[in-house]
């Protein structure tokens, strides 16, 4: 490429306009064309070694038909993202390339090519430009962070409708605000939290799950066997369905007006380089979360093993059906590997866990493989995680930890609705919705429980979990205390915008010790060790719950005690409409289609776009609020509206919310919360009085 170009504006807003005209909709049939390259390039970031001074990642190309022999070429070149930084841009460059899978779906091949990307870090941010066998695209471009700079780093979850949902209303794309927003802000990875596709059409798609499930004998459908041409088929459910949506942005559910296409989404993945972990809908909904007899089943561990192969491949870039690919990604130090397989994959769990800059890094835990009903992740698998986070934190410098969890840690309890689906009180009613009487939608056809429990018992707090959910938040909570590191929690799933927050408890007594120590909780958070923020973003494509359901949350989110010294409730984030004049009623929960992002203060009040647009100065003491309203004073004095200073090392935690959901220009609202970092370490917590307590 010439490289008299390589400082003009990436105009993203005009380039990428019409892709999200038709979004509504979606072709008849498959849009995979007959050959040539049908997915990618994918970007995906494996960790940053600040120890060598290496950005390590990959790109995943795949080429439908053809011999395999002769891959596509990626060439590249380097430089400053601006002359005033300095610098010169490199001559051009091939990345190395491996064909690490193939694979076939009906009659056709499919060829799977991994680059090999690995780039020194420089003292200046980079701009990286590429081109697929010469072809130069405009989003063909990923941004380095300089050596001393921390990431710009985006949250999603919930990235595709569920199989009955009216998309005819949804003219707009968040994955077109989201491109809009990375040409100005220049994000450096963006952090899958789960659902990073909807998997739920394989039981409409081929007839022999469909007749597995309408087996009414529980013995026959716990012995029926999956023959080898069974798994053909789910695995070619899983490449087609990836393909697809990765390659394509093209989905079709189950009902006539469920269907779209999310031109953006590939765009943004050839741009911002991923860091993904899974949930349930990149399986089939509810997996790991039914009784143990039904996921025991052969048909439905198959379900989860073929899921499991094809999240590896896509989402991960690597190969479970080839030995020397698992054993080359296994020496990647990225990976926390579970303490044993999950019980019905046969497979560990990965977690994920990299440095994002020199003070800043991410754990994504892996919920999915391994959990059970009354199971999330394993005592062991734990250890082995805060093991490697404490060999992380022992290297210093670390202010920041970023944990992803799928589902919110920090949310209401819905215990009551647990115990009223799983009653017998319910039993003629599930009798007569088993007969197609009445209620007919009421029951899931898996395993007869109803509809909503399974996603019930995914919570943290609900029943099975709530010990394992508190053995994990002090466990959090005493690594950020011990070596000054503030935790912050990024979750999805509930397709909803909220943040939950666990702090320092405030005392009611009238004693003025009392007042003294609440004083300092509420004007000093920064040297609050117990402040942990858990910033709910969800969803990025599918459609949110009706309001009642927002009106039910806000019920059950009041001020509850975690332990004699801490106590969690949800922000009240959300007091104003994203016109950011309309005062709510609920303001603790948004159900309107959102995505979020951290950035570091320094790299805000280092940008002229984010300046701009927040208007946020250092030591600034901000109430989280939208971006409009950012520096009004709130409306009561109330402690849930507590305030947060921007400190140096601190983040920026925002919410873009979809303002209009009929509109193709896609625009959000931002809702803004400052993170400041921990400023003292050293410190041991008494977890005295926290309920449930053992694992």
């Amino acid at each position: 490429m010439d490289t008299g170009e390589w400082y003009n504006k990436w105009d993203a807003a005009a380039l990428y306009g019409d892709a999200v005209k038709g979004c509504d909709t979606c072709v008849e049939g498959s849009p995979i064309t007959s050959e040539g390259v049908v997915c990618g390039p994918i970007l995906r970031l494996t960790e940053v070694d600040y120890d060598g001074g290496w950005y390590n990642g990959s790109v995943l190309v795949i080429v439908k038909n053809g011999d395999g022999k002769v891959a596509p070429v990626i060439s590249y070149r380097r430089g400053p993202v601006s002359e005033a930084e300095g610098g010169s841009v490199s001559e051009e460059e091939k990345l190395e390339v491996k064909m690490f899978h193939k694979d076939e779906l009906v009659g056709d091949k499919f060829y799977f090519f991994r680059y090999t990307v690995r780039i020194p870090l420089e003292e200046y941010d980079q701009l990286v430009r590429y081109g697929l066998d010469g072809e130069w695209c405009e989003n063909y471009r990923f941004y380095i962070p300089a050596k001393s700079r921390n990431f710009n780093v985006i949250a999603y979850s919930c990235n595709g409708f569920s199989l009955t949902v009216d998309t005819s209303v949804f003219k707009g794309s968040m994955w077109f605000d989201i491109l809009r927003k990375h040409a100005d802000i220049h994000y450096n990875v963006m952090l899958g939290g789960g659902d990073q596709i909807y998997s739920d059409s394989i039981r409409i798609a081929y007839s022999k799950i469909d007749k597995w499930l309408e087996i009414k004998d529980p013995i026959r459908k716990a012995t029926t066997k999956v023959t080898p041409a069974f798994k053909i088929e789910m695995e070619n459910f899983y490449l087609r369905e990836y393909v697809e949506w990765y390659g394509y942005g093209h989905w079709r559910g189950g009902a006539p007006n469920s269907k779209t296409t999310q031109r953006c989404f590939p765009l943004a993945m050839a741009s911002i380089p991923s860091i993904n972990i899974w949930d349930d809908h990149d399986i089939i909904d509810g997996f790991g979360s039914y009784r143990d007899s039904f996921m025991k089943t052969d048909v439905f561990s198959s379900i989860g093993k073929a899921a499991f192969k094809y999240y590896m491949l896509f989402q991960h870039h690597v190969s479970m059906d080839d030995a020397d690919d698992v054993d080359a990604y296994l020496k990647s130090k990225h990976w926390i590997l579970g303490a044993q397989n999950g019980p019905y994959m046969g497979q560990k769990s990965h977690s994920v866990l990299t440095r994002l800059g020199p003070n800043m890094a991410m754990l994504g835990l892996d919920c999915r493989t391994e959990r059970k009903l009354k199971e999330i992740v394993s005592p062991q698998t734990y250890d082995l995680v805060f093991q490697r986070l404490e060999q992380e934190a022992k290297k210093g410098g670390l202010d920041h930890l970023l944990v992803m969890l799928g589902v919110p840690i920090a949310y209401p309890r819905l215990v009551w609705l647990e115990w009223l689906f799983s009653s017998r009180l319910l039993a003629p009613i599930k009798y007569l919705s088993k007969k197609g009487i009445i209620a007919k939608g009421l029951l899931n056809d898996f395993n007869g429980d109803v509809e909503l429990l399974d996603d019930l018992n995914d919570h943290w707090c609900a029943r099975h979990h709530k010990r394992e959910r508190n053995y994990f938040i002090a466990r959090l909570q005493d690594f950020g205390a011990r070596y000054g590191i503030r935790v912050t929690i990024l979750s999805g799933d509930v397709h909803l915008a909220a943040v939950g927050r666990f702090r320092s408890k405030l005392h009611s007594g009238l004693r003025s010790s009392h007042d003294q120590a609440n004083q300092e909780i509420i004007t000093k958070p920064e040297l609050d060790t117990r402040l942990m923020l858990n910033i709910v973003s969800s969803a990025v494509v599918n459609t949110p719950p009706p309001d009642a359901m927002t009106k039910l949350l806000q019920k059950r989110a009041p001020l509850h005690n975690f332990d004699a010294d801490t106590q969690e409730d949800v922000l009240p984030l959300f007091e104003r409409d994203t016109d950011g004049k309309t005062k709510r009623a609920v303001d603790s929960f948004l159900n309107k289609r959102n995505w979020s992002d951290v950035i570091p203060v320094a790299n805000v009040l280092g940008s002229e776009y984010l300046s701009e647009a927040l208007q946020i100065k250092p030591a600034e003491v901000l109430v989280p609020s939208i971006a409009a309203n950012l520096h009004s004073k709130p409306s009561s004095k109330s402690e849930r509206y507590q305030a947060y200073p921007v400190t140096p090392k601190g983040l920026i935690s925002s919410i873009h919310v979809e303002m209009d959901r009929g509109n193709v220009n896609s625009e959000t609202a931002w809702y803004v919360i400052p993170v400041p970092n921990l400023q003292t370490k050293g410190q041991k917590l008494d977890h005295t009085g926290m309920k449930h307590r053992d694992v």
